[in-house]
């Protein structure tokens, strides 16, 4: 096992929540990019990166104690579908980690708050299904083997790694065999932790079937994955979500969920009513139901991130 620190319980070591970040893609779009496009919001990188680090840098002054990167739905197998070669690709997600990276300390040298840890570079891993640019990564079953799945992920989580990543993040994943996968992937880079978060059918089970529960037991003896959770669940089924969590595993629990609308994968647009105005409620909701990691994914804006972090940078109620 690694000697690395565990960034995760560095954090929670000295502070009651580590505060995650909220959407990049659908903050891009608010800031005009066009992102209907199977690389999604990795096609940004290709044409004008700097928004991406203009928007890490709004979280971080919103009060994210992370960045997750530009680097979900940036896949090898996505890119040379666009033409890009090997190496182009590679250094297009190690960029993803640079440009974090440099938001992250361009902020850190101006901030002067000294109740707030110094930000981790969080490198998203995305799910295959997010790849196929169809939904999939909401229902989970797609009929590939472990070795495809362990092929498409390898070449990016090395590429992460290496470009700097303090963590990685394996999101959105809606199957437990992509977790499995996932999970013995990370056993071959020993220096490095992620956290895991699944999407949700409903508060017991993930997306394609299995239940919460299980999925908790599988990572309970591996010291690699940091923390568990969820995230692009709408905000109405987070606690009950939690709660099961919380009763199988003993590792931190992580929570980002969506502003409550409903994505439709075939028109790539969100329909319904935004529930997520009162983070700051749900949050302390979700801290005593046992969430310490707590954020926003789809739909989500750094004033969602800044309502949480009011209530607790300034709050002293839990310490």
């Amino acid at each position: 096992m690694s000697n690395k620190i565990n960034p995760i319980e560095a954090i929670l070591s000295e502070h009651s929540i580590m505060i995650l970040d909220g959407a990049l893609a659908t903050e891009l779009e608010a800031h005009g990019c066009n992102l209907d496009d199977p690389l999604w919001s990795a096609r940004v990188l290709l044409e004008n990166p700097e928004l991406i680090y203009q928007v890490h840098s709004d979280y971080f002054h919103a009060g994210a104690d992370c960045a997750i990167t530009a680097s979900y739905q940036a896949t090898m197998d996505g890119f040379s579908a666009r033409g890009i070669q090997e190496q182009e690709a590679l250094d297009l997600m190690k960029k993803t980690v640079l440009l974090a990276r440099r938001a992250r300390d361009d902020f850190w040298q101006e901030n002067n708050e000294t109740n707030r840890p110094k930000p981790l570079v969080v490198a998203s891993v995305g799910p295959f299904g997010a790849y196929l640019a169809d939904g999939s990564e909401y229902v989970g079953n797609y009929g590939v083997t472990d070795d495809t799945l362990a092929v498409f992920h390898r070449s990016r989580m090395s590429a992460l790694i290496e470009a700097g990543a303090d963590l990685l993040a394996f999101e959105t994943i809606p199957s437990l065999q992509e977790a499995r996968v996932l999970d013995s992937l990370l056993r071959e880079f020993p220096d490095t932790y992620a956290w895991l978060s699944f999407s949700l059918k409903n508060e017991k089970e993930i997306s394609e079937g299995t239940k919460l529960s299980e999925c908790a037991r599988v990572f309970e003896t591996n010291d690699q994955i940091a923390a568990i959770g969820i995230n692009c669940a709408p905000v109405t089924i987070v606690t009950g979500a939690i709660q099961e969590l919380r009763a199988n595993t003993n590792k931190p629990l992580l929570v980002y969920p969506n502003s409550g609308e409903t994505y439709n994968p075939e028109t790539k647009t969100w329909h319904g009513h935004e529930q997520c105005n009162s983070f700051d409620i749900q949050s302390k909701e979700w801290y005593q139901a046992g969430a310490r990691l707590i954020g926003g994914c789809c739909r989500t804006a750094p004033l969602h991130i800044a309502e949480i972090s009011k209530k607790w940078r300034t709050s002293k109620i839990f310490k």
